[in-house]
């Protein structure tokens, strides 16, 4: 976010709040900070408050994110060995084959994060609450906001784990350890709590609410739970969905598709009509090393004169090819999402590799990875949605749209469908694809009949070591799925996708194999955490 001041609100406001563990929910040189050596006033409000935001960006790009877990688990991409390293002791390959262990850091920092701002809500709460933090007006609606992001957070937690403590005091007694509730739990609390603060908030879409949870940010959280309610509760809600969605969509607030998917992702994306809930970014401000640094991550080091970063990339992150196949070769989202081809600089001048068996040949990428073992610097196509600036640092300053329009119509759209009203979801999905598609028309359209189809993802294992032959056919409302990876691949949607149609423990891609397990649709609990709260039972199956 640039040209104003609520990322530094959001992110400089940690001076003043310092983030705890899950392992420690109640902080005393916190209390000791704030009683004795700082006295916040009115004006600081805003300040305080972000700093409960500002878990949502640990959590979701730093190393070992939300980010990694809910996409190099899925079937879009994956980092394969290259010729400068990418092994790590074999973690991305653990992730990619759900092999992942109770010390994996996308396990571990995903708990620890997630319950750092469930932390700080609850601190910000209780100091409201206490009169230790003063609230001249509104205090009621301040709160209710500071509940419905804790729930924000125990959904995050609802997904990823599944069975996970419910602790909503701040100031708790000396050696409390919280107690596990389910799911089911789990699931319970974040919807009550959303429908019953989420009235308080406000309905205004404008700067004042930006990178905030207004009253449509919360619904549309809400209605991911109703979403997703069959795995998480056992109890399917997709009438509840459709009322929720409506309720955005007719809110009059102003939301929008853009004409151009690439508005949401540039840049300066912070007057994108389409962004519903965003996390402000801007590396003069979000400038620890790993920000935001997907291209980083992604982008051959040879691309560094392309864009004329002020750092080498490193080179790992790619699309699975056979993502990539499954596009249409008309739609613009995979020429214009995925970085491929022959790669120039910014001057003009053809690149070569600088590495491995290709080296000093033309740096042209194509849509094959040998293994996750073994992949040369030519090998897949790289992530390019999120613009990448001339002269951009480690940190990309595009902020992150959390929520987006196409999400609510997507949300919407699925609950048709699941509801037996076809031909009303395919008229959405058909409204989503025609910026895509902006030479040929005709190929926006999809039909009932379509939806209710199977995949045409190419499933099974595509590798070095072998190849099967799986395919999608049989996916139920496969056809769906693709959509949503099309519109909202390298979103951190894709892993949930999977698990809600079925897919994620069923079917094989590049180097991993179905592993027919459903109980890797959770991860396990940390073990730390399990050493320190003996309250705590490890998920079924780890």
């Amino acid at each position: 976010m640039k040209r104003n001041n609520l990322a530094k609100i959001l992110f400089v406001g940690c001076a003043f709040l310092s983030v705890s563990s899950c392992t420690k929910l109640k902080d005393d040189s916190y209390t000791t900070i704030i009683s004795n050596k700082f006295q916040p006033t009115q004006d600081d409000l805003a300040s305080l408050l972000g700093t409960a935001y500002s878990n949502w960006r640990f959590l979701l790009l730093d190393w070992d994110g939300l980010w990694r877990a809910q996409e190099l688990s899925g079937d879009q991409e994956v980092i394969p060995a290259r010729p400068n390293g990418w092994v790590d002791g074999g973690v991305y390959k653990r992730i990619h084959q759900h092999t992942w262990t109770a010390d994996e850091g996308i396990v571990v920092q995903t708990w620890n994060r997630t319950f750092a701002g469930i932390t700080n809500c609850n601190r910000i709460i209780y100091q409201i609450e206490s009169g230790m933090i003063p609230v001249a007006e509104n205090k009621e609606a301040v709160i209710a906001e500071l509940k419905v992001l804790r729930a924000a957070y125990y959904a995050i937690l609802c997904d990823a784990f599944g069975n996970v403590p419910i602790v909503t005091q701040f100031d708790l007694p000396e050696g409390f350890l919280p107690k596990q509730n389910s799911r089911k739990e789990v699931y319970d609390f974040v919807v009550k709590e959303i429908e019953s603060n989420s009235g308080l908030l406000s309905e205004k879409n404008d700067k004042s609410t930006y990178g905030k949870l207004n009253k449509w940010a919360a619904n549309a959280l809400l209605a991911r739970m109703y979403l997703n309610a069959e795995v998480y509760s056992g109890t399917a809600q997709w009438q509840k969905v459709i009322a929720t969605c409506d309720a955005i969509i007719n809110s009059g607030a102003g939301y929008i598709l853009e004409n151009n998917q690439k508005n949401v992702f540039v840049t300066d994306n912070q007057n994108s009509k389409e962004i519903v809930f965003a996390l402000p970014l801007d590396e003069n401000y979000t400038n620890n090393w790993n920000a935001f640094d997907l291209h980083m991550q992604s982008l051959p080091s040879e691309s560094q004169a392309t864009y004329n970063l002020l750092s080498a990339p490193w080179g790992g992150m790619c699309a699975t090819p056979q993502f990539i196949r499954s596009f249409d070769q008309d739609d613009i989202r995979n020429q214009r999402n995925w970085i491929q081809g022959q790669q120039y600089s910014s001057s003009g001048q053809p690149l070569v590799v600088g590495l491995g068996a290709y080296k000093d040949k033309p740096l042209n990428l194509i849509n094959e990875v040998p293994s996750i073992d073994a992949s040369e610097t030519i090998h897949g196509f790289r992530l390019g949605k999120f613009e990448i600036k001339q002269g951009a640092a480690v940190q990309l300053s595009n902020d992150y749209p959390i929520v987006r329009y196409a999400e609510v119509l997507m949300m919407k759209a699925e609950a048709l469908l699941r509801s037996g009203k076809a031909d009303e979801a395919a008229q959405i999905v058909t409204t989503v694809r025609q910026r895509a598609f902006p030479d040929q028309p005709a190929k926006a359209i999809v039909t009932g009949s379509q939806l209710q189809g199977g995949s045409t993802y190419d499933y099974g294992q595509r590798d070095s070591d072998g190849s099967t032959q799986e395919g999608g056919a049989d996916i139920k409302y496969g056809r769906f799925l693709d959509e949503l990876g099309w519109e909202f691949d390298q979103e951190a949607h894709r892993r949930t996708d999977l698990i809600r149609f079925g897919v994620f423990s069923t079917k094989s891609w590049l180097s991993h194999k179905a592993t027919k397990n459903a109980t890797r649709n959770v991860f396990p609990i940390p073990r730390a955490a399990l050493n320190t709260n003996s309250n705590l039972a490890q998920n079924l199956g780890y």
